[in-house]
């Protein structure tokens, strides 16, 4: 008979989309949960199921879990990571994987050492979206990519004190993984340049001007380009994460977080106008991306989608499981547990994760030099 695991989850905040994405997993037989928060840790827990639970992260790394998924602050990723890894636990984290090309040199080390996996938890390449665009990739329907583009607007005013006037690019995941993951490429050189004007506070934390930073990146082939603008303060935009793939056939472009995204084709006409034949014609049509639940187990594909659990004295936001990120959650879940059981690395392994995050640490370091060309590390080469 096949083992089962048992997971711990560590940050309820963030966290609290997905400790029952585990326990509803055919392959887990036990869910630990961790917070410092003992309210919302007893809250949490009674109202869900979870007996065990524990406020100590040092008592969830000796609790007997097999796998620990880390949802804390961006700046406790590395360290917490290494402590799983080197505890003998495989492990998950939110992104970004690290804030410095060090930590992430550590955490490969780490993980090189305990021979456990590690996932960073993207949720950007297993949006409907995404997947959908993969699909028009892998059936040839897109062509030939010639250009590549990633967006993320957030405004982070009131957030906790460590985001105040973080970097953009330093938490850059969500525009650039999915120009990394459908070019099946890795970035290797950035020109980056800072815009716009921070109040003086914002400033203070990280010594970073910029509300917003634009990216271009040079991919390894040398051939394809890809450009990211990411902006976290001062930017009057709606929220967003979007991306654009553009194909020599095909072409597909997502701008607004709660609209239809855009497929754009060549027919096989030439445009007219009163002077002749100019260009090709162009069919622009908007698509609604299919759920892809049928890749999941069923237990857990109900969490594509948002649904609600009914407790009226309780109407806080644990009360909405699934559908996080446009379905991503329940996929990064089946990915990371069927890689351990399979014995394989994971799809975001430590690699991956470490390509993506240096993406954007790169382009900050860029445009802190003026948009001075920086190389990006290639840690499998290095490591």
């Amino acid at each position: 008979m096949q083992r089962k695991l048992k997971v711990g989850v560590v940050g309820l905040v963030f966290g609290g989309a997905f400790p029952t994405i585990y326990r509803d997993h055919p392959d887990v037989s036990e869910v630990v949960i961790c917070d410092k928060n003992e309210k919302l840790l007893e809250d949490f827990g009674g109202k869900f199921g979870f007996h065990r639970c524990c406020t100590d992260y040092e008592e969830l790394l000796e609790s007997g879990v097999d796998a620990i998924h880390i949802l804390t602050n961006i700046h406790t990723h590395a360290d917490m990571a290494i402590a799983a890894l080197r505890a003998g636990k495989h492990c998950a984290v939110t992104v970004p994987m690290a804030t410095t090309l060090d930590e992430i040199r550590d955490i490969i080390k780490a993980k090189k050492e305990s021979r456990k996996n590690y996932m960073m938890m993207e949720t950007s390449v297993y949006t409907y979206q995404c997947l959908y665009v993969k699909e028009l990739i892998e059936t040839g329907r897109l062509g030939r990519i010639q250009y590549l583009r990633g967006t993320h607007f957030q405004d982070m005013e009131g957030w906790p004190k460590y985001w105040e006037g973080l970097p953009p690019l330093h938490y850059a995941t969500h525009a650039v993984s999915p120009l990394l993951f459908l070019s099946g490429q890795r970035a290797a050189k950035v020109h980056c340049f800072g815009s716009g004007f921070m109040r003086q506070e914002l400033t203070e934390r990280y010594g970073n001007p910029y509300p917003v930073e634009t990216a271009i990146y040079e991919l390894e082939d040398g051939k394809t380009a890809a450009d990211v603008t990411r902006s976290l303060f001062q930017t009057a935009h709606e929220y967003v994460e979007g991306f654009s793939v553009f194909g020599d056939q095909m072409s597909f472009e997502w701008n607004f977080e709660n609209e239809d995204p855009y497929v754009y084709e060549f027919t096989d006409r030439m445009t007219e106008t009163n002077i002749g034949s100019r260009g090709k014609e162009i069919k622009k049509y908007a698509i609604h991306c299919p759920n892809r639940e049928e890749l999941l187990p069923e237990e857990i594909r109900k969490y594509t989608t948002e649904f609600t659990i009914l407790d009226p004295e309780h109407p806080d936001m644990y009360m909405k499981q699934g559908g996080g990120h446009h379905g991503s959650h329940p996929h990064m879940v089946h990915e990371f547990v069927r890689s351990i059981i399979e014995e394989r690395e994971p799809m975001i392994d430590v690699y991956r994760a470490a390509d993506w995050t240096a993406t954007g640490i790169c382009g900050h370091e860029s445009a802190m030099n003026g948009g001075k060309e920086v190389i990006i590390p290639d840690f499998r080469k290095e490591i």
